[in-house]
């Protein structure tokens, strides 16, 4: 079987595990996951590589986006503050928590491999969660907390990685200056942000134009991305 006919098998298989899903009332995510490793596992199955890079920036930008249309503003702002300690504190909590005992237990990784670490394991799968707390009737608030903890904590951890990345390749690194960077970065993407939600909203209101505002929803999410990286 050919690359593409084994890309239109995968994706054939997932639109028919999570319509399953759906129907049986199960999270459509985790059964996904548990299929594909059940799928991984079949003889005659070819092996795929897939550059993490393009991963991210084929997958994350869609999924944030998507979470963020489906979201409250009004729902987020209420409940700002606990969103805010869950999105990034907990997940620079565990971070670092998880990087110095990482680095107490191996040493010889050395401090900022040690925080990458901690910053991989750090987000909680929260769409999964999310989806889960909406199907068993939890209070509205906690869904809105959860959701809007979700589009959060992955770039909180994302901009951590990288932040401890850069100081393994620099040779030198310092939680102050960590954080400093973390700092620049988060608010960099956060203004990044912003001016890109205000030009697309604006050529939205001149144009008035269904395909045009199809086109630019599609793209939006990955000119943010590149942008902001």
């Amino acid at each position: 079987m050919d690359g593409g006919l084994s890309l239109l098998a995968l994706l054939i298989g997932a639109v028919a595990v999570a319509a399953l899903s759906r129907r049986y009332g199960v999270s459509a995510p985790l059964i996904l996951v548990v299929a594909g490793l059940g799928v991984s596992y079949l003889p005659g199955v070819p092996d795929y590589t897939l550059d993490p890079d393009v991963a991210l920036l084929i997958f994350l930008p869609p999924l944030l986006y998507s979470a963020a249309l489906e979201s409250s503003y009004l729902g987020i702002r209420a409940n700002l503050r606990p969103i805010g300690l869950l999105s990034v504190g907990a997940v620079l909590f565990t971070t670092a928590v998880v990087g110095l005992a990482v680095y107490a237990l191996i040493p010889s990784l050395g401090m900022p491999l040690s925080f990458a670490l901690g910053a991989i394991v750090a987000p909680p799968d929260a769409v999964a969660t999310t989806a889960i707390a909406r199907r068993v009737g939890l209070p509205r608030r906690m869904v809105t907390i959860l959701a809007g903890e979700s589009l959060v904590n992955d770039a909180t951890a994302l901009t951590a990685y990288r932040v401890a990345v850069a100081a393994a390749l620099g040779g030198s690194f310092s939680l102050l200056s960590g954080l400093a960077q973390f700092a620049v970065a988060a608010g960099g993407g956060v203004a990044i942000g912003l001016v890109i939600a205000y030009v697309v909203t604006w050529v939205n209101r001149k144009l008035r134009d269904a395909l045009v505002e199809n086109t630019i929803a599609l793209l939006t999410p990955f000119v943010a991305y590149l942008a902001a990286e």
